[in-house]
């Protein structure tokens, strides 16, 4: 064996073990981005269990099977739910209105003005529907749906998922209607119900009750 390789193999080692001795060691700070904690198995099976009963609920029959449908609002928590139209006021009442019966509420301020999804959800209808004109629909993880419209522009789209507070159309007149406001009603199973049962509109905020709607219609509240 040479001089010149017994050299050169002796400064190799030399280099590995000064290498193998000040190793650095990565930090967490280190690096340019979060570095995502792992869930325990059963906190991850439990996500996924919850992900997929919020599925059924928001993509088939909301009572599950039953004949009737529990929804306790004073569970949900703030961040978790948007009143529609901020600083609206009531033009129109749920209910009968001269011969005809008002499916939802009527609520005012402005033209184009910005409208929030009042829950998380999915968007299961986003188009012109008759005396409706431009509708929104979203069917949300506890069972509720929540309807929009007249609007001027509709800003999602069928399928998609929103959150609570996402703003999903701007107000508008479009369909039967005589002023810019925003048409907002409330259903189960596409059975409408008295949107003040999901929030005061004098505080516009969300109320804290439990709401029970039977399979064949009608609620209780306690």
């Amino acid at each position: 064996m040479s001089h010149k390789y017994i050299i050169l193999s002796f400064f190799t080692l030399l280099t590995l073990q000064s290498c193998s001795q000040n190793t650095y060691q990565f930090k967490p700070q280190d690096y340019p981005f979060p570095i995502p904690e792992e869930e325990p198995y059963a906190t991850m099976q439990d996500s996924a269990e919850q992900q997929a009963a919020e599925t059924r609920r928001m993509t088939g029959d909301p009572f599950l099977g039953g004949t009737t449908l529990t929804v306790d609002l004073s569970a949900i928590p703030d961040g978790k739910w948007c009143y529609p139209l901020p600083g609206a006021k009531v033009i129109s009442n749920y209910g009968t209105r001269g011969r005809r019966r008002h499916s939802g509420v009527d609520l005012k301020t402005r033209s184009n003005d910005k409208i929030y999804a009042a829950m998380d959800g999915i968007v299961t209808m986003s188009k012109p529907f008759a005396g409706y004109g431009n509708c929104i629909i979203l069917r949300h993880p506890n069972g509720l749906e929540t309807l929009y419209s007249h609007n001027s522009k509709n800003l999602v789209v069928e399928g998609q998922r929103v959150t609570a507070g996402k703003v999903i159309a701007l107000t508008g007149r479009t369909g039967r209607a005589t002023t810019e406001h925003l048409h907002f009603e409330l259903r189960v199973a596409g059975k409408h119900y008295n949107p003040q049962l999901l929030f005061d509109h004098n505080t516009k905020r969300i109320k804290h009750h439990k709401l029970t709607f039977k399979k064949g219609g009608g609620v209780t509240t306690k």
